[in-house]
C-alpha cells in the first residue's frame, strides 16, 4: 500500500470506532465501551506518530475539479498540530471514562468525541484552503453535540449559539477562500504564501479585504473579538471533559486555520505593514483585555476559565499578527502551552463539580484542605497560566513581548506589552484568588466542611499529568523549541 494513503488512517479510523461505540449492543456494557475506546485512542495514536516520523506525505484524495482537490498533506506544522491533538484527546479521554458516569449518555459523548478527533487530525493534515474549509465546517459539526450533551434548554440554547456563530465566521473566511482562488493564484498550503503578482497586480485591496474577512472568520473558532461570545455560553454547560477540549484544542483549530491562511497562502510579507495587520492587533489586544476583565468579574467558576481563554487564545493571536521570528516562537509556545494548561484547568472543574457539586467561585472557600492534590494541581496549572517563571508561559509570554517590542508596528509595539502585562495581573487575581481562599479558607457559612474529597484516580492522574507537564516544559524547553523554529521556517 502506498504509504501517502495511510494518511486516511487516523482521520477515518476514531470515526468508525466512534459509530461503533454508539450502535453495537456490546458497548452498553461499560467495561467493553472503556476497553474498546482507549485501544482505539491508542492505536490511533500509534499510528498518527508511525506517519509523522516519514518524511513528507502527500494524498490527492479527491478531485472535485481541476483546480479544486481534497489534499491531504504531512509537513511540520501538520506533525506539531496533529501530536497535539493525540495526546491531549487520551489524556482527557481517560478522565472521561470517571466523569461520564456523572454526565450519563457515556456512547453518545464518545461517539463524538472520537469523531471529533477524526476531523481534528483531518484538519492538521489539510493541504489546501478547500480542505481546511471543509473539515473546519465537519469539526463544528461533530463538536456541537459535546456542547448539546446534557440537552438542558441551556445546553441547547449554546449549543445553538456555538453552531451559528461558528457558521458565521465559517462564511466570512469561504469570502476569503472564494477570493484568494480568483485573484491569489494556487490553493495549496506552501511557505511562505502561494500569491502570484501576475495575477493580484491591481486587485491588492481585494485580496487584503479577502485575507482580513478569513482571519476573522477563523478567528471565531478562537474567541477573537467581536465573534467570541459563543465561547463563554457554550464551556460552562458541557460537559468538563468537552469543556477541556473546547478550550484547549478546539479553539486551536482556530488558530491553525488563521495560520495557515496568514502565513501558507497570503503571506507574511504581504499582510505586514497594512491595515490588515493593524487591525488584527487591534482585535487581539481587545480580545485580551477584555476577556481577563469579564474573568476576573465572573462568579461561576467554568464560565470564569472560559473567559479566561478567550483572552489567552489571543495571545496566540496576537503572536500571529505580529508577523516576526519571536512573534511566532511565542505564538506557537502558547499554543502547546495554553492547551496542557486550559485542559488541566477545565479538568480540575470537572472534578470539583463530581466531587462537591459546587459551581460558584465564592463556594470554594476551604476546598483545599478537602481536595488538596487536586487544588494544589489548580494552583501549579493558574501560575503557569499567569506566567511566572518557571513556569512554560512565562517564555511564551517573553518572546511575544519581544516580539511587539521589534514588530515595528507603531504605538501598538509599546501597548502590546502593557496589555500582556495588566492581562497577566488580572489572571493572577481571578485564578489564585481561588487557591487562596480554598486553602487558607475563612470560616462560616458557605466554607466546605466535608473531609477526603479527592477524585477517583482516573481523574486525577490526568490532571496531575498535565500539571506536570505544564511546569516540565518550562523547565525543559529545549526540544518544544527546536521544533517550533524547524515548524516555522521559511515562512518569514
Amino acid at each position: 500500500m502506498d504509504i501517502n494513503n495511510a494518511m486516511l488512517f487516523p482521520i477515518l479510523f476514531p470515526m468508525i470506532c466512534g459509530i461503533l461505540v454508539m450502535w453495537l449492543p456490546i458497548f452498553k456494557k461499560r467495561s467493553a465501551m472503556i476497553f474498546f475506546v482507549t485501544t482505539s485512542m491508542l492505536v490511533n495514536a500509534a499510528a498518527v506518530f508511525l506517519l509523522l516520523v516519514q518524511p513528507d506525505l502527500r494524498l490527492e484524495a479527491f478531485q472535485f475539479t481541476e483546480t479544486l482537490t481534497l489534499l491531504f498533506k504531512i509537513d511540520n506544522l501538520s506533525r506539531l498540530f496533529v501530536t497535539l491533538v493525540s495526546v491531549i484527546w487520551i489524556i482527557v479521554g481517560v478522565y472521561a471514562f470517571e466523569y461520564m458516569k456523572h454526565e450519563g449518555h457515556e456512547q453518545r459523548f464518545f461517539l463524538f468525541y472520537l469523531l471529533t478527533q477524526g476531523a481534528l487530525i483531518a484538519l492538521g493534515f489539510s493541504g489546501n484552503y478547500m480542505t481546511l474549509y471543509l473539515f473546519f465546517e465537519l469539526m463544528t459539526l461533530v463538536s456541537m453535540p459535546l456542547v448539546l450533551h446534557s440537552m438542558t434548554n441551556e445546553a441547547i440554547a449554546a449549543a445553538l449559539k456555538y453552531l451559528f456563530y461558528s457558521i458565521a465566521g465559517a462564511s466570512l473566511s469561504l469570502v476569503g477562500f472564494v477570493l484568494m482562488f480568483m485573484y491569489g493564484g494556487s490553493i495549496e498550503f506552501l511557505p511562505g504564501g502561494t500569491l502570484d503578482p501576475q495575477l493580484y497586480t491591481g486587485h491588492e485591496n481585494v485580496l487584503l479585504a479577502g485575507a482580513m474577512l478569513a482571519i476573522v472568520g477563523f478567528g471565531t473558532k478562537a474567541g477573537m473579538f467581536p465573534l467570541h461570545s459563543w465561547l463563554p455560553t457554550a464551556h460552562p454547560v458541557a460537559p468538563a471533559p468537552a469543556s477541556a477540549v473546547l478550550s484547549g484544542v478546539i479553539t486551536k483549530a482556530g488558530v491553525l486555520a488563521v495560520l495557515r491562511v496568514v502565513y501558507y497562502q497570503f503571506g507574511a510579507d504581504f499582510i505586514r505593514g497594512t491595515p490588515v495587520q493593524y487591525t488584527w492587533s487591534v482585535l487581539t489586544l481587545i480580545t485580551i483585555f477584555m476577556g481577563s476583565m469579564l474573568a476576573f468579574k465572573e462568579p461561576l467558576l467554568k464560565k470564569r476559565l472560559a473567559y479566561s481563554s478567550v483572552s489567552q487564545v489571543s495571545y496566540i493571536l496576537f503572536g500571529l499578527s505580529l508577523l516576526n521570528s519571536a512573534g511566532m516562537m511565542g505564538a506557537m509556545l502558547h499554543v502547546v502551552f495554553h492547551s496542557v494548561v486550559k485542559n488541566g484547568l477545565f479538568l480540575v472543574a470537572g472534578a470539583i463539580i463530581y466531587t462537591t457539586h459546587k459551581t460558584n467561585v465564592a463556594d470554594l472557600d476551604g476546598i483545599g484542605k478537602q481536595m488538596p492534590v487536586t487544588m494544589w494541581s489548580f494552583t501549579l496549572l493558574s501560575i503557569t497560566l499567569i506566567g511566572i517563571p518557571p513556569t512554560s508561559a512565562f517564555l511564551s509570554k517573553w518572546y511575544l513581548a519581544t516580539g511587539a517590542l521589534h514588530a515595528g508596528v507603531g504605538l501598538l509595539s509599546l501597548i502590546g506589552p502593557i496589555v500582556l502585562l495588566l492581562s497577566a495581573m488580572l489572571t493572577a487575581a481571578y485564578l489564585l484568588s481561588i487557591s487562596i481562599n480554598g486553602f487558607f479558607h475563612r470560616t462560616g457559612e458557605g466554607a466546605c466542611i466535608v473531609e477526603n474529597m479527592e477524585p477517583p484516580g482516573t481523574m486525577l492522574i490526568p490532571i496531575i499529568t498535565l500539571a506536570t507537564l505544564a511546569i516540565g516544559y518550562g523547565v525543559f524547553p529545549g526540544r518544544l523549541m527546536a521544533l517550533i523554529s524547524v515548524v516555522t521556517k521559511g515562512l518569514f
